[in-house]
């Protein structure tokens, strides 16, 4: 519980000194934070935290500075964001612990209503897309539960980020025809794209099966 604490109080506190003070002290703290949960943690956890800097950084600057999906605050990449992508994921994943395995489908089709006054309205089709990519990570990918966790922390933690103004989502989706709120209601897929990397990227390092490290990260 203590991490989750110091997980959910980090990124809500952290996004608000940022926007509203300085981002400085942020990435001071996010990234000491990060080194030490890598110095005490074990080889495999390790992985994983390697594994998401290596995914979510470029990741987040294709989005940002490339695809010009959604703006910063200040322009370019916070130092924070990239291990924040980190705090969350392990935020996420020890929270899919607690959730029934039969839930992550009703998990997602409880924002299905919003999905289509979206789509109707044409403020959010982007959703649509996004809600089917959803559904397939949650029928064929490894951790369904953390996918239906992670869409729901992921659209939390985007609707403080963005009311406070630390970036900014397009209404228009480049290069495509969509367009999408501000956050996009099913932000989560991206993060659900992320996380199943990660998971692949462990399973090749420690030799094991996909289902297997699954079992390990959710019990």
């Amino acid at each position: 519980m203590r991490r989750e604490l110091l997980y959910i109080t980090t990124i809500a506190i952290g996004l608000f000194v940022s926007a509203t003070y300085a981002q400085w002290p942020v990435d001071i703290w996010c990234l000491g934070t990060f080194l030490y949960l890598f110095i005490i943690t074990d080889r495999k956890e390790r992985i994983e935290m390697i594994a998401v800097l290596a995914f979510a950084t470029p990741m987040e600057l294709f989005f940002s500075e490339v695809w010009l999906i959604y703006e910063y605050q200040r322009g370019l990449m916070p130092l924070f964001v990239p291990v924040g992508h980190y705090f969350l994921f392990d935020l996420g994943r020890r929270v899919a612990k607690r959730i029934p395995e039969s839930s992550p489908v009703y998990l997602i089709l409880a924002l299905l209503p919003l999905v289509l006054y979206g789509a109707v309205k044409g403020t959010d089709t982007s959703a649509v897309i996004l809600l089917i990519l959803t559904f397939g990570f949650i029928r064929w990918g490894p951790e369904p539960r953390l996918y239906a966790t992670m869409v729901w922390l992921a659209l939390a933690m985007e609707l403080w980020g963005t009311y406070l103004c630390n970036w900014t989502w397009a209404s228009s989706v480049p290069y495509t025809g969509l367009t999408a709120w501000n956050p996009p209601l099913l932000v989560g897929a991206f993060y659900c794209f992320g996380d199943l990397l990660v998971n692949l990227s462990v399973a090749k390092f420690e030799g094991q099966p996909i289902g297997q490290v699954e079992h390990d990260v959710l019990g």
